[in-house]
């Protein structure tokens, strides 16, 4: 057996493989260009043969990628490790370069493989589904973001735009807000100009929100002086700008997804997931996957969704400790999930609550919660099987009884 530690970089990857007994076999520096590519492939090739590649493990701190890509359809055996892992092999002196990077990635290989997970390609639908909701996710953060610091400013200086709407991410609370930047200028105008604007947007209810806002807006409310008020209005305006098309797009992201979504075999296992939505179904079938060997067993998903935790022990003391080495789109959906369904299922709320009660923190309550649900959705994603909360139910009572 061989290992290779690959190092990449935006520009550039180092090569360096090892063979069973830790000695230096080879080492490569390649563009990252196509030519590079088909040195690195051709690199390997020499060492183990092409029809032996299964005997070459390529060690990488990354899990995605044009370089992944490219090893994964050579057929090269891949298997992503946690830079945190390479860190604690590196010696006393703290000495760090790429050559050095990539034979601490090999070693980690020799060492660890039995406890690393083998990268498998996904199926293209899984695929361009994991790519979607994953950039959708950074679009919905990039959002929130955003209005935050709309939030921020508004209460700068035009606190009573935050008492009109109810939420400020949506087309017709910028389209007010583009309209009219300061509250002087939206209490210059009449209900029916604040109607026409908030038709023009689009808003379901036009002529009894403009009422509203228009009453509210000749009531008394703070106002900042001129100076603030024209300072902090530019910032509105080049924040709203900014949110108006990202709205807009994570819109466009929500219909792909549904259609994509909905073509997939599994669809109706994840929708059937109480409270899991239009969201996080689909993020969830993406990042768990279709492939049914992928997993030895429900425990594998568990570790690589970080639900279960970490024993640490010396001495007397033993305490658990939160999964770092993990997939952390995963570990984010399972977590948006379980604290969503202590909202329609009695069980995960009282599991919840149960937590609380014996001292932990929200945060891990609904780790915990997200645990046993990660142990139900594999056996769902297993057997093909939809979510039925009387069947769950049943099953933890039998469970129960035999237990007693």
């Amino acid at each position: 057996m061989w290992y290779a530690g690959i190092d990449w970089a935006n520009d550039h990857h180092d090569a360096l493989v090892i063979d069973d007994q830790g000695r230096q076999v080879g080492s490569l520096r390649v563009d990252h260009t196509p030519q590079g590519m088909t040195r690195l492939n051709t690199f390997l090739e020499q060492i183990v043969g092409a029809e032996s590649k299964d005997q070459m493990a390529c060690i990488i701190e990354t899990t995605h990628g044009l370089l992944i890509a490219h090893l994964l359809e050579a057929g090269w055996p891949v298997y992503p490790v946690n830079p945190r892992t390479v860190d604690r092999r590196r010696s006393a002196s703290g000495a760090k370069t790429d050559t050095i990077d990539a034979y601490l990635l090999a070693k980690t290989g020799r060492a660890d493989l039995a406890d690393l997970h083998r990268l498998t390609p996904d199926s293209e639908k899984i695929a361009e589904l994991k790519l979607l909701t994953r950039d959708q996710d950074a679009l919905i953060r990039m959002q929130t973001r955003l209005v935050n610091q709309l939030t921020a400013c508004l209460k700068a200086y035009y606190p009573v735009a935050l008492e009109l709407f109810t939420k400020l991410p949506q087309k017709s609370t910028l389209r007010f807000l583009q309209t009219y930047p300061t509250p002087q200028a939206a209490m210059a105008v009449s209900a029916e100009q604040i109607q026409q604007v908030l038709r023009q947007a689009k808003h379901s209810n036009p002529t009894a929100v403009a009422a509203t806002i228009f009453e509210r807006l000749h009531q008394p409310h703070l106002q900042a002086d001129a100076v603030i008020t024209r300072s902090k209005s530019r910032l509105m305006l080049a924040l709203v700008s900014q949110l108006l098309p990202l709205i807009e797009q994570i819109a466009q992201y929500e219909k792909e997804i549904k259609t994509l979504f909905l073509t997939h075999e599994d669809h109706e296992i994840f929708a059937s997931l109480p409270r899991a939505g239009k969201r996080l179904a689909p993020r969830l079938l993406a990042e768990i996957g279709d492939d049914r060997t992928r997993y030895q067993d429900a425990s594998s998903l568990q570790a690589l969704g970080g639900t279960s935790p970490v024993l640490f022990q010396s001495g007397m003391y033993s305490k658990a400790h939160r999964r770092l080495g993990c997939i952390k789109p995963l570990r984010n959906a399972l977590h948006q999930f379980a604290w969503q369904s202590t909202q329609s299922e009695p069980w995960a709320r009282q599991y919840y609550q149960r937590k609380r009660a014996e001292g932990k923190s929200h945060t891990v309550a609904v780790r915990a919660l997200a645990n046993v649900w990660v142990r139900i959705i594999f056996a769902m994603w297993l057997h093909h099987q939809c979510y039925e909360t009387a069947t769950f139910e049943q099953a933890q009572q039998q469970h129960a009884r035999r237990a007693a």
